[in-house]
């Protein structure tokens, strides 16, 4: 089928697409907040420079203590330029870590994204069977390359859909019921029938498989959703 290939290989490309606009545009904004952050912090330097401005202009300042505190305040400015530099260091590296944590959100959102797509296609086309043998004699089921144990009574249930589906028939519950037990449809009744039903499906055990595996059709009765020509019964 080239035009569904064509379809999902152009959505995996609108989506990677999307994904790389995405990162080139949080790094791009990450990149200009950088920028501008870095740009109005004050320098390292600017407390010494002031301090050594004071130096400067105050030449006359000769007494022990006025230079003593000349001296404090130029190892003050020291240690705050260190104390900035390393909160310069701290700022980027957390740039950086929003940055790797914002890309990932993106990716899994993306991801997320096209799965509930791929599963809303899964839903609206069914199961993709290419073989369905089913072994009475054995009690098993090998659904394309899935393994299925099943009770007697399910794969009763699971012989008679299959029949019906090859025969291009819907089966109700009291149809089912009938085929199965040997009564009369007069003596059986729908709640019987879609009680096997539930129980074929609790026995496949995957959800996904047995739901789209059996269609319950409205008002009309239950069949299996694949195409007739897959399937095998020995």
């Amino acid at each position: 089928m080239p035009g569904s290939s064509s379809y999902a290989s152009d959505k995996k490309f609108s989506g990677e697409r999307i994904v790389a606009l995405g990162v080139a545009a949080i790094v791009a904004i990450l990149f200009v907040a950088a920028v501008l952050l870095f740009t109005n912090l004050p320098d390292a330097n600017v407390f010494n420079e002031r301090v050594e401005q004071i130096f400067i202009q105050n030449d006359n300042l000769t007494s022990g203590a006025q230079i003593k505190l000349l001296e404090i305040l130029a190892q003050s400015g020291t240690s705050f330029s260190e104390v900035l530099a390393s909160y310069r260091t701290v700022i980027f590296v957390l740039l950086i870590f929003a940055t790797s944590l914002l890309i990932a959100a993106l990716v899994f959102l993306v991801t997320i994204i096209a799965l509930n797509r791929r599963m809303g296609e899964i839903e609206r086309a069914g199961i993709q069977v290419n073989s369905l043998l089913i072994s009475r004699a054995e009690r098993t089921v090998f659904l394309n390359n899935m393994e299925f144990k099943l009770t007697e009574a399910a794969i009763e249930t699971l012989s008679v859909l299959a029949e019906a589906r090859m025969d291009e028939d819907i089966l109700s519950g009291i149809e089912i019921e009938a085929m199965i037990s040997g009564k009369s449809s007069a003596d059986c009744d729908e709640a019987a029938g879609a009680t096997r039903i539930k129980r074929l499906r609790d026995t496949l055990g995957n959800q996904m498989v047995s739901e789209l595996l059996i269609k319950n059709v409205a008002r009309r009765g239950y069949m299996l959703a694949i195409d007739k020509d897959v399937i095998r019964m020995i």
